[in-house]
């Protein structure tokens, strides 16, 4: 079977089964953070005798809820205790083979373009797997620091590294994949907060309640701290994700500045839910989230095209030769820069190539995020050419 094929059929699963996971844990994230903070303290003095600290009423579904919190546990824990756990490994572990089958395997094409320090392949993706370790790494450091300080502090010293990586890797590697090994990166904290602190906190506290003994509260304190970081970091790590998919976000040399913009904006968005849930309303965090996001959106728009008389209108066959040197590496029945034609698009023929004028068109010359990490190294001559002959009719 075609390996080009297979690739396409991994990604497919691989990417269906991340979103689904990801769904899930998020979902459950998002749901305990907003229970968390939309508790109330208790009235019926039954409850507080039993030790509930917070509690709510919801209607779902057709039937009634009444979740409890206790301010340390319930007299005699159950036997069966739900944990949520398996959604972050599974996100991950999905997420990680998804970037192994799309950009480890094929790193000549999505992690190196031409103005990319790094032009090794194997370097590229050593230097992908490197920031999601060393970024762990740092962050477990800063929370372990700053443990005592305020999340504000530790937000802006967190967000300071993030960006700085961002930059850094937009020199190293091309802006697709620096993008998304920032959003890796993020991702990797939030599931090694999990793995690492939060879960094995939560054993600890069950153990000691179960033997009778009173649990150390550093183990919840730390839960809460990371849950806390994780749930601001989930807008973020999904912006980083989506991004791939818009070159004129990625491309062009202000990449990084317009991924630190776009992270503080979703920080803020989030911020502004969070404070809701209690009942508090700051409208400046997502109205300062919506300049942010619309200031990135004004500044990347496609500047216009001056118009150069010719003396005769320019056509196909003038542009043909670009079309086969710059392109067909990618869009052909049978590329050699890809396993298959990026969206089935391809130009072998000279119909297809005229049907797909306006595409052509808004990619190559308006946002100029094609040929892909410019790989062929079209010029602006080329471009230029490709626009005449888009403002000549495409004939």
């Amino acid at each position: 079977m075609d390996s080009g094929y297979l690739i396409e059929c991994a990604s497919l699963l691989l990417r269906w089964m991340h979103v689904i996971f990801a769904i899930a844990w998020v979902g459950s994230s998002f749901y305990f953070i907003w229970l968390d903070n939309s508790l109330k303290p208790p009235v019926d003095a039954a409850l507080i005798e039993k030790g509930v600290g917070g509690e709510l009423w919801a209607v779902h579904g057709g039937g009634f809820y009444n979740p409890q919190k206790y301010l340390l546990a319930p007299p005699t824990l159950p036997h069966e205790l739900h944990w949520f756990k398996w959604e972050s490994y599974s996100t991950w572990l999905s997420g990680f083979f998804l970037m192994g089958a799309l950009y480890y395997s094929q790193a000549g094409v999505y992690m190196i373009d031409a103005g990319s320090a790094i032009q090794q392949p194997g370097v590229a993706v050593m230097t992908g797997i490197a920031t999601l370790v060393i970024g762990w790494l740092v962050y477990d450091g800063l929370c372990r620091l700053l443990f005592n300080h305020s999340q504000l502090l530790f937000g802006a010293i967190y967000y300071g590294f993030v960006v700085m990586v961002g930059f850094v890797l937009c020199h190293l590697l091309s802006g697709r994949a620096a993008f998304l090994h920032v959003g890796a990166m993020i991702a990797t904290t939030m599931s090694a907060n999990v793995f690492f602190w939060i879960i094995p906190g939560q054993k600890k506290m069950v153990a000691a309640l179960r033997t009778g003994q009173t649990p150390e509260p550093i183990h919840g304190k730390r839960g809460k701290q990371r849950s806390a970081h994780n749930n601001y970091l989930v807008l973020p790590v999904i912006f980083c994700m989506l991004s791939n998919h818009y070159p004129f976000i990625y491309s062009g040399p202000q990449a990084a500045l317009t991924l630190a913009t776009l992270l503080l904006a979703a920080a803020l968005t989030r911020h502004f839910f969070n404070l809701r849930h209690k009942g508090i309303y700051k409208w400046q965090y997502p109205a300062a989230g919506l300049a942010l996001l619309v200031t990135v959106l004004v500044t990347h728009a496609p500047q216009a095209q001056p118009v150069v008389s010719a003396p005769r209108l320019t056509t196909l066959a003038d542009i043909r030769p670009i079309i086969d040197t710059r392109c067909l590496a990618c869009h052909s029945e049978k590329p050699t820069k890809m396993p298959t034609a990026p969206n089935g698009i391809k130009f072998d023929q000279d119909d297809a190539v005229r049907l797909n004028a306006p595409k052509i068109y808004q990619q190559v010359v308006q946002l100029k995020a094609m040929p892909l990490g410019n790989l062929t190294g079209m010029t602006e001559a080329e471009r230029g050419q490709i626009s005449q002959w888009f403002k000549d009719g495409a004939k």
